[in-house]
């Protein structure tokens, strides 16, 4: 979605559009990390205004995504819904300041320097900020067994049992006194 900047008004104007990030599963494809699966379009809600040269959103965007359990790879789907904010001041803003460490209150900002603004960057990196850092088919997903490969939600190990590391057996000889 585009906006023109003279279409913005100062009192806050709410919209609801479909966002098309199915080009992100190209990204993620081409990629050495395939583990999330995008949908065609999401549902966003969004509400902005100006105040002077600085524009202010805020809104939220959900819809079914899949992923890839990072624990027994199993594929899975899951609802994301997130909320987000984010506010964007004249390019001109950043040159103002001279080099340094950036405040708390600069944080949110983007910048923008053309007579439109494009919203599908900023919906899209809201998109993978929401993301799962390591996505889980469930909370107990216990995984895939390091000898066999077996999945442990599923079935059980056949594997011997592990004597344990070798190199700590001594400590086995070990009487303690109770």
């Amino acid at each position: 979605m585009k906006l023109s900047l003279d279409d913005i008004p100062q009192s806050p104007k709410a919209v609801r559009f479909s966002e098309k990030v199915e080009d992100l599963n190209e990204i993620y494809r081409d990629g050495q990390i395939r583990e999330f699966q995008f949908p065609a379009f999401m549902e966003v809600e969004l509400v902005y205004y100006r105040s002077g040269q600085d524009i202010f959103f805020r809104g939220s965007f959900g819809g079914v995504f899949g992923a890839d359990c990072s624990r027994c790879l199993k594929r899975y789907s899951f609802p994301l819904e997130k909320n987000f904010e984010w506010v964007l001041v004249p390019d001109s803003f950043q040159f103002d300041k001279k080099a340094g460490a950036i405040s708390h209150e600069e944080l949110g900002l983007s910048y923008y320097s053309a007579e439109e603004i494009n919203l599908t960057p900023l919906i899209r990196e809201q998109v993978l900020l929401g993301l799962p850092t390591r996505p889980l088919c469930e909370e107990n997903c216990r995984g895939l067994c390091g000898g066999c490969g077996a999945n442990l939600n599923d079935e059980a190990c056949v594997c011997t049992a592990s004597a344990g590391d070798p190199r700590m057996a001594i400590l086995q000889t070990l009487k303690i006194d109770h």
